[in-house]
């Protein structure tokens, strides 16, 4: 009789345990493959989202899609056709490098010398290998679609503008997705 209980208590957690690993998966998967899909409504992708503002919101920390965290290729199995030195196929690499993102940060105040800017915009970028970075940009500098979202058409406006532009297109390189979350 004990050895029968601790048959079925071992049958229960290796069907809980293999239960879990079917449902978990990374969130960097469920973003490359919502944002290739342009966001559809849906939890998951709803969750991928999220994920990805929380990820460059309120400060850019870390990059928005981390493909290093999604397994693209199963164990055992032959790479993936036509991929480059980074792993990737010029498909995945294209919605890697669809992601456009802007940590704008600028203030304006008029004093007796005029207008005092700060301005340390930055835009996040991946590089060739694959590797993500932030430079400096101007606000003023930025595309339009940027400045139309943190409302600054140039000239001498007062005012601080603080938040993430982003925007992502989809498998058919549309424009997918646009975020302005102030912070």
């Amino acid at each position: 009789m004990k050895l029968n209980i601790l048959g079925i208590i071992a049958c229960a957690a290796m069907t809980v345990a293999s239960a879990h690993k079917v449902n978990a998966y990374s969130i960097d998967c469920a973003i490359l493959l919502c944002l290739a899909g342009g966001f559809p409504a849906s939890a998951e992708c709803t969750a991928a989202r999220v994920e990805m503002i929380r990820r460059v919101t309120p400060w850019p920390v870390e990059p928005s899609l981390q493909l290093w965290n999604c397994p693209l290729q199963a164990s055992g199995r032959p790479p993936l056709p036509n991929t480059g030195r980074d792993g990737l196929t010029d498909q995945i690499r294209g919605y890697r490098d669809g992601i456009e993102v802007y940590h704008v940060n600028y203030r304006a105040q008029r004093n007796s010398g005029g207008f005092e800017v700060f301005d340390s915009t930055q835009r996040g970028f991946y590089d060739e290998n694959g590797e993500f970075h932030w430079t400096g940009v101007r606000l003023q500098d930025t595309p339009s679609w940027v400045r139309t979202l943190a409302r600054f058409h140039g000239g001498e406006h007062t005012g601080t503008r603080r938040g993430i532009a982003m925007r992502t297109a989809d498998y058919d390189g549309q424009i997918s997705d646009v975020i302005w979350e102030t912070y």
